[in-house]
């Protein structure tokens, strides 16, 4: 049997892709541009006919290379599982969400390893990228591969590896960062440290997937406690006067044991609202509460509230209330540059606003029109007579196609949870977290 390492040194390395969304039709564009032939898995049929086209339909990957991949024959989507068994290596990027109940939603995950486990075959490399808790890729995709008969580490190979994708951020991709890849077996890691050299500049390996599994899920706890903390200083800081900005600017100057986080109005994203809730719900399985991540959720998910009190408090200072007022919500991403709303502040904010009696009107030049409880969120293009018609604006992501400048001069009450008007001057009347 040719072994994996000989076929990508032949550039005859065939590998699929399953799920061709934030993480996935990166991570396959990234495959093709190595000298994979990659067939990407989904089955979003809409996915699938864009990637035909030559077409991306992900902010952070340039259409051009899909569609020169595609003309070369070294990119191609389909729907259909049964490309799994011409491929010798198969990398999994489904979702994992939580339910309404903060518990990990596993069942895109089963639902592929069994779609995987009807097609395995000997040689075959099976990498795990889909967030999750620890223990997912041995109790779950090694319990399902191993009903085929196939013997692990010799048969065939399985690995987990953390996706590390940043939407927006230019500086770091997949070829820099840094790839953590963890094996069932020291072949099998040894298998998946091959497969990501061919496309990242470095890779470290763990001693196991469950090694890399809380690999992930320290970096985003990191985060979710880090931004906890900052955000109940905010909290702080407005009941004191003070100016949190200003705080954690002086804070940073300090060269050692210190690194700034930014307060804002909530967290948002695939990652930081989510992933700390898998290993929460792993060791409350266990009977072992993990205190730091809960306190931290439960001080994020309480921001948007304390900017709507915010509101409330700017509006009450000239007569008037939420109930009947217009507010505008300058941006509905999670973050600045992308368009990217799942988990965002800026839909809780809108709920709670429209809970309260406000008319919510929304700009955002990159998120897609959005549905809010059945309702969509009225969107308008901001230009002075807008600005000058709302009772309130609200910064919640300033892009770089914000026009602040604009904002402060005609808009007649601006509060900001991002701190972007700190040193800007304007007519505005301006409140802060």
């Amino acid at each position: 049997m040719i072994s994996l390492a000989d076929k990508i040194a032949a550039g005859e390395g065939r590998v699929a892709v399953v799920g061709l969304g934030y993480v996935g039709l990166p991570l396959a564009v990234s495959f093709g541009m190595g000298g994979w032939h990659v067939v990407g898995v989904d089955p979003d049929t809409s996915k699938v006919a864009s990637v035909g086209r030559g077409e991306s339909y992900i902010e952070d990957v340039r259409g051009e290379d899909v569609a020169a991949l595609v003309e070369a024959a070294r990119l191609k989507a389909t729907p259909d599982y049964d490309v799994l068994g011409d491929v010798d290596a198969i990398v999994i990027c489904v979702p994992t969400p939580l339910r309404k109940t903060r518990e990990p939603d596993v069942s895109y995950v089963h639902s592929v390893a069994e779609e995987v486990g009807q097609r395995l075959r000997k040689g075959h490399l099976v990498v795990l990228e889909s967030t999750t808790y620890p223990g997912t890729t041995r109790e779950l995709l090694l319990a399902c591969f191993e009903e085929t008969g196939l013997q692990v580490g010799q048969d065939f190979h399985l690995a987990f590896s953390p996706e590390r994708v940043d939407p927006g951020n230019s500086r770091w991709g997949i070829a820099n960062t840094p790839k953590v890849v963890g094996g069932i077996t020291e072949s099998c890691t040894s298998a998946a440290e091959t497969l990501y050299k061919t496309i990242c500049e470095t890779v470290h390996t763990v001693s196991c997937p469950e090694a890399a599994e809380m690999v992930k899920l320290l970096e985003n706890t990191y985060r979710a406690v880090n931004i906890g903390l900052v955000n109940e200083y905010a909290q702080v800081c407005s009941r004191l006067g003070l100016d949190v900005w200003e705080i954690v600017e002086a804070a940073a100057t300090k060269p050692f044991g210190f690194m700034p986080f930014q307060p804002g109005p909530g967290i948002g994203g695939h990652c930081i609202p989510v992933d700390p809730h898998y290993l929460s719900w792993k060791m409350r399985a266990l009977d072992r509460p993990v205190r730091f991540i809960q306190l931290a959720d439960e001080v994020n998910r309480g921001m948007p509230a304390h900017v709507v009190e915010g509101c409330w408090k700017m509006l009450d200072d000239v007569g008037k209330t939420l109930r009947g007022s217009t507010v505008l919500l300058l941006g509905l991403a999670y973050k600045p540059g992308v368009g990217d709303t799942r988990e965002s502040s800026a839909l809780d904010l809108a709920r709670l606003m429209r809970d309260d009696g406000a008319r919510v009107l929304c700009w955002d030049p990159h998120a897609a029109p959005i549905q809010l409880d059945g309702e969509e969120l009225e969107r308008v293009e901001i230009d002075p007579e807008i600005l000058a018609s709302v009772d309130l604006a609200v910064i919640v992501t300033p892009h770089e196609e914000l026009d602040l400048a604009m904002v402060l001069e005609h808009c007649p009450r601006v509060y900001d949870t991002r701190g972007v008007t700190r040193h800007r001057g304007g007519e505005a009347v301006v409140g802060r977290l």
